[in-house]
């Protein structure tokens, strides 16, 4: 099989390399991280990086060029895959659902209508065949024909849990320049008020030695880990820029504190005109299941060494562990086997 995949996001990348492993004789075609050994990529993950509203019109142009080539690619393609990214992916499903409108359409971790611009919802509808959510209440919101909870592929990918560690501190700045830049130089020294603990920076896996150089600069009071959930379990706190790994973290158990400074025209846009009131994933999920939170969210102008440390020391851990056991729970189970069968497996032949 011959599968179209269009996944920008590196923790979408995560989650294909593991449902991959549950397909057939499959080969990949598209956009998609360039170590996936299931094909060559079109565009390799990091030409497709933006950040926020305003870099995503500066290069808006460009995005249709990519798209249009795409469709044209898709062409040899026996089903197509979409994952996450809803600004791209989202008019792609247009443009390949015209030009051929025999070929199954998968959209795999759904838009976030739930957060705003519920109109998407339609477009969905019309453009995917199947769509399939990662979060339990999500699915309420899309046509019940077509879509389905499949699980939540964290769960398949985290095999670790937290071990209660008394002397270890876990920083996460983020993996974008701009979200490095902001944050860094307080979690430097946030290190600093933390003598007696091992702090450990997580980077990506993916950055070579001359990123890093270039991204962190001079971080030796730090020890260095690329293993994010090693390194969680290890910690008794992390400090965690915004995305996956505040969820990864809620999922292992390791308390933390959501830490997050965005462009000014960007926190704008999203807190007044898309009405966003949470940024962190298992705050949101929870607040959806039973109207609790998990953790606590340090915002803008908020982000400061004072406030970071005051959460690290007043953080209830016990209430923390017992409600990381109702997310898990909530959750239920993992995706990626469900979703590799969806996909379809060697034996299975596309309707077209």
């Amino acid at each position: 099989m011959k599968l179209l995949v269009s996944a920008l996001e590196a923790s979408s990348n995560l989650h294909l390399k593991e449902l991959l492993k549950h397909t057939g004789d499959i080969e990949i075609i598209g956009i998609f991280d360039k170590t996936i050994p299931y094909g060559t990529p079109i565009y390799d993950i990091s030409e497709m990086a933006i950040m926020g509203f305003v870099d995503a019109i500066k290069k808006i142009r460009w995005f249709y060029r990519v798209a249009d080539e795409m469709v044209a690619l898709a062409k040899d393609a026996d089903k197509i895959l979409l994952m996450d990214s809803s600004g791209f992916n989202l008019p792609l499903a247009k443009k390949l659902k015209t030009t051929y409108p025999n070929k199954e359409i998968i959209y795999y971790i759904l838009p976030q209508v739930w957060a705003s611009r519920v109109g998407r919802v339609k477009k969905l509808e019309l453009y995917c065949d199947r769509l399939l959510g990662i979060l339990p209440f999500e699915v309420a919101y899309y046509p019940q024909k077509k879509v389905q909870y499949v699980g939540h592929p964290l769960l398949d990918e985290i095999t670790t849990r937290t071990k209660s560690a008394q002397s270890t501190v876990a920083f996460m700045p983020g993996s974008r320049r701009s979200e490095i830049a902001k944050l860094l130089p307080i979690f430097k020294s946030l290190r600093q008020k933390m003598p007696d603990k091992k702090a450990i920076l997580i980077i990506p896996a993916s950055f070579s030695e001359e990123k890093i150089a270039s991204l962190y600069g001079d971080i030796s009071i730090f020890e260095l880990s690329r293993n994010t959930h090693t390194s969680l379990a290890q910690s008794e706190f992390a400090f965690i820029c915004s995305g996956t790994a505040t969820l990864e973290a809620a999922l292992i158990g390791t308390p933390f504190v959501l830490a997050y400074i965005a462009k000014s025209i960007d926190y704008f846009i999203a807190k007044h005109i898309f009405g966003l009131r949470q940024i962190g994933l298992s705050n949101i999920i929870l607040t959806h299941h039973n109207g609790t939170t998990l953790h606590r969210e340090i915002i803008q102008n908020e982000v400061t060494v004072e406030n970071l440390f005051d959460v690290f020391q007043t953080t209830d851990r016990t209430l923390f562990a017992k409600k990381s056991e109702e997310l898990r729970h909530y959750l239920g189970h993992g995706s990626s086997e469900n979703v590799a069968k969806i996909i379809g497996k060697k034996e299975q032949k596309n309707k077209e």
